[in-house]
């Protein structure tokens, strides 16, 4: 796939929290978005779609960048668990999903790919101005550290 050609090249991929010069957070929309509130994706900018593809340097960035994701989400949300994935094999431009789970979730424990065990219940999504303050607090601790 080319770079004309893919999608997290030529569009967001949903509500942009946060993006600095080299990858961007954002917010998962669709029925996705709506089963796993605070669902994010850690998507970098240029055209790779392997980890190794990065220098050490971009390599170090982009996991900062997702564990900064995980610890905004868990003080936010308080989930059971968060599941971190980077598989790329629809769209093989490289991104991490950056889930929050419950024990109560319409897939819980099966991945949130796998069909759904019953329905997800009804627990409200964090706002847009709480997801931002809450990342940019964690990445200034995972940065600053």
């Amino acid at each position: 796939m080319n770079k004309a050609d893919c999608d997290l090249c030529t569009h967001p991929g949903g509500e942009l929290l946060w993006e600095d010069a080299l990858c961007r957070v954002i917010r998962v929309e669709g029925p996705e978005g709506s089963a796993f509130p605070g669902f994010c994706r850690v998507v970098w900018h240029g055209h790779a779609s392997e980890m190794s593809d990065l220098a050490p340097t971009e390599q170090r960035h982009l996991f900062n960048v997702v564990l900064a994701t995980e610890i905004a989400l868990r003080s936010l949300l308080a989930p059971d668990k968060i599941n971190l994935a980077s598989l790329g094999n629809v769209v093989p431009h490289l991104h991490w999903h950056v889930i929050p789970r419950w024990r109560d979730d319409s897939h819980f424990p099966a991945p949130i790919w796998a069909p759904a065990s019953r329905p997800p219940p009804d627990r409200p999504a964090p706002t847009s101005a709480a997801l931002r303050q809450a990342l940019m607090q964690a990445l200034a601790e995972v940065c600053n550290n």
